[in-house]
């Protein structure tokens, strides 16, 4: 389950999707998203007979033991780094999402299975109903749920998250990875819970429910109000509906988070809803170790006895070690698609499919280094740039064939009720003439192999644009993964295309984490002037897919500063309306202008051995979903 949430150039396992917000997320990553509407290989030598899925899902064995240690990969670059569910924007990826779901339940969890929908068997609480011209929400606690010191999870423990989100946010925007300005939480204007397991929710506006529930209480986490209310160790317990109080709490709980060392031994993250409890936590790698939580109160507990984190250093290090049997569960980068075959001989079971989300290159609009601002605010810049995307050569060449194209923002797998027409079609084929027709008629001199420049400059329909100047060049710098290596590729076919049109790329290469840390303009205004352009992978999102978060003028996850006033009103008016197409109308725009290059949805591969479980335990990888608590062991 996750909110939004960044994804890595998105191959290294199972990064997870609670409750549809968006988390970020790498390229080239263990699973992958897409099957392109083709029938996908099934790593077998066949083909599968779902659209856009890779492998098959083995039925539950019966042939189980209990205990043991279940083991999976997290890599280099790409570990856990913040406990605190009030997770602070350059720390939300699926790779924390991951972590802290096993300790600390959203409110609501998605998926369920490989579709991208609320899974009410998974949630701390019941759908919530609606009321008062859709104004007022009221939300029923699932009774079944405790804290791991045996207090019940409840109505205050939602109210209490909801206090302490506000004071961090207003002291800054960015402590938040989920929070635009006037959106959740401030869009609540009043709280109440009459009973311990009902919250009351009085909102400024009316809101489109499915938007309201979808993207703003799925990034919900209850905390333990009773033990964390706290502003020291050992401090009196405050009321954090003052607003004074709520900030020393947060305070004090952000700077405890900040230790990664004593994350298995402060006692303040000992106490916990997941089916799981940290035992072991190593501040170098992020490798870490979990035990059951006897008092989860969810529909299945642990039967293993540990579920261990294994650091890798690259994507082929993990890989090396699914090869060698060493991991129960891990991803499959697509490098090594063309081996899943052994992994098979080998015994294990492998499984993709494409998650709901998007990968893109990122252009920054705010950096004014050599008029770059000015030029990639151009929309024939953009479109020129877009046609150097050759996804089908990328498709094959670089996933094996195992991704789908994707030119916006939603994708047309896996389905859902707001695809765009324009999802299926490419406005903006791979065409090297067609960009350098678009280049010359808007008064550039394209020399292939050479340097473009602007020979005519102006405003005028064949002239260059607004504030570029005679003599000014269009080349730029990428900053992309460095592991696993699918970014890498897609930057370095981007430079052999745009060479063709005289335009000079310079890719280098970072982590994931360093990228979504430093090339931020909302988290990291400071280094607006020092990137061009990014390629860290894109975004999981919510199981309502509007980019309010992403290219909304004061997204949270605007990584580039994209403004364009009718991407706003259509952002605004999907989640104001409850008509579905307007959802579809904003996905439609988005795609046709062009605020990133889109690039294909690779299928989220996962390959596991050794373990069993329900199907749907592990469709559920491909939505960057994990839920290990339905594993066993196996004879």
């Amino acid at each position: 389950m996750t909110p939004l949430v960044f994804r890595r150039s998105r191959f290294s396992f199972v990064a997870l999707a609670a409750a549809g917000a968006i988390l970020l997320a790498a390229c080239g990553s263990s699973g992958s998203s897409g099957g392109g509407g083709k029938q996908a290989p099934n790593g077998a030598g066949s083909t599968s007979t779902t659209e856009g899925q890779y492998g098959t899902l083995p039925a539950e064995s019966s042939n189980v033991i209990t205990g043991g240690t279940v083991t999976y990969d997290i890599e280099n670059g790409s570990q856990p780094q913040y406990i605190m569910p009030v997770t602070p924007g350059a720390d939300t990826s699926v790779y924390n999402a991951e972590f802290q779901y096993l300790l600390y339940r959203p409110l609501y969890w998605t998926p369920q299975g490989n579709r991208p929908i609320i899974n009410q068997a998974l949630s701390l609480a019941k759908l919530p109903v609606y009321s008062n011209g859709n104004k007022t929400l009221t939300i029923h606690m699932n009774s079944q749920y405790k804290w791991s010191d045996g207090k019940p999870v409840t109505a205050q423990d939602v109210e209490f998250f909801i206090d302490i989100l506000r004071a961090a946010v207003k002291e800054n925007n960015a402590n938040f990875g989920n929070y635009t300005p006037g959106a959740f939480p401030d869009n609540v204007v009043s709280m109440k819970t009459p009973d311990p397991a009902t919250l009351v929710l009085n909102l400024d506006r009316a809101y489109n429910p499915n938007w309201y529930t979808d993207t703003q209480l799925v990034v919900i986490q209850p905390m333990p109000s009773q033990d964390w209310n706290i502003a020291s160790t050992g401090g009196p317990h405050l009321d954090p509906s003052n607003a004074a109080n709520a900030k020393k709490i947060y305070d004090f709980l952000n700077s405890e988070a900040k230790k990664v060392g004593t994350y298995a031994s402060n006692p303040l993250w000992k106490v916990v809803d997941g089916p799981f409890k940290l035992t072991s936590f190593n501040p170098t790698t992020d490798a870490n170790t979990m035990v059951p939580n006897p008092t989860y109160g969810g529909p299945v507990k642990p039967k293993f006895a540990e579920l261990k984190a294994v650091y890798f250093t690259s994507s082929t290090a993990e890989f090396n070690a699914l090869r060698a049997g060493k991991i129960n569960v891990g991803g499959v980068p697509s490098a090594d698609i063309p081996q899943v075959p052994l992994l098979r001989r080998t015994g294990y079971n492998v499984y993709g499919y494409p998650d709901l989300g998007f990968s893109y290159i990122v252009f920054n609009f705010k950096d004014k280094t050599n008029h770059w601002n000015n030029i990639i605010s151009q929309l024939y810049v953009r479109q020129a740039l877009a046609h150097l995307e050759d996804q089908q050569a990328i498709i094959k060449g670089v996933y094996h064939g195992a991704a789908a194209e994707a030119y916006g923002p939603v994708p047309a797998i896996p389905a859902t009720n707001y695809v765009p027409a324009n999802a299926s079609t490419d406005p903006y084929p791979y065409s090297i003439s067609d960009a350098t027709n678009l280049l010359k008629s808007h008064g550039w001199n394209v020399v292939p192999n050479g340097t473009t420049t602007c020979q005519n400059p102006g405003t005028g329909p064949n002239q260059c644009g607004a504030g570029i100047p005679k003599g000014q060049n269009l080349n730029f710098t990428v900053y992309y993964t460095n592991d696993p290596p699918v970014a890498g590729q897609e930057t370095i076919a981007l430079q052999g295309a745009a060479k063709q049109i005289g335009v000079n790329i310079t890719p280098v290469a970072k982590t994931f984490n360093f990228i979504i840390q430093n090339y931020d303009d909302p988290s990291a205004p400071q280094n607006n002037n020092k990137w061009q352009v990014e390629n860290f992978g894109g975004f999981n999102e919510d199981i309502y897919p509007t980019t309010d978060e992403i290219f909304n003028i004061k997204g949270s996850f605007n990584e580039g500063g994209y403004t364009d006033p009718k991407a706003d009103q259509l952002i605004n008016a999907s989640k104001f309306s409850s008509n579905p197409d307007a959802l579809k109308a904003e996905a439609s725009y988005i795609t046709e202008n062009l605020p990133a290059i889109f690039t294909p949805n690779e299928d989220r591969i996962s390959a596991w051995k050794g373990i069993t479980g329900p199907p749907d335990s592990f469709a559920s990888l491909s939505q960057f979903g994990f839920t290990p608590e339905y594993w066993q062991l196996t004879k």
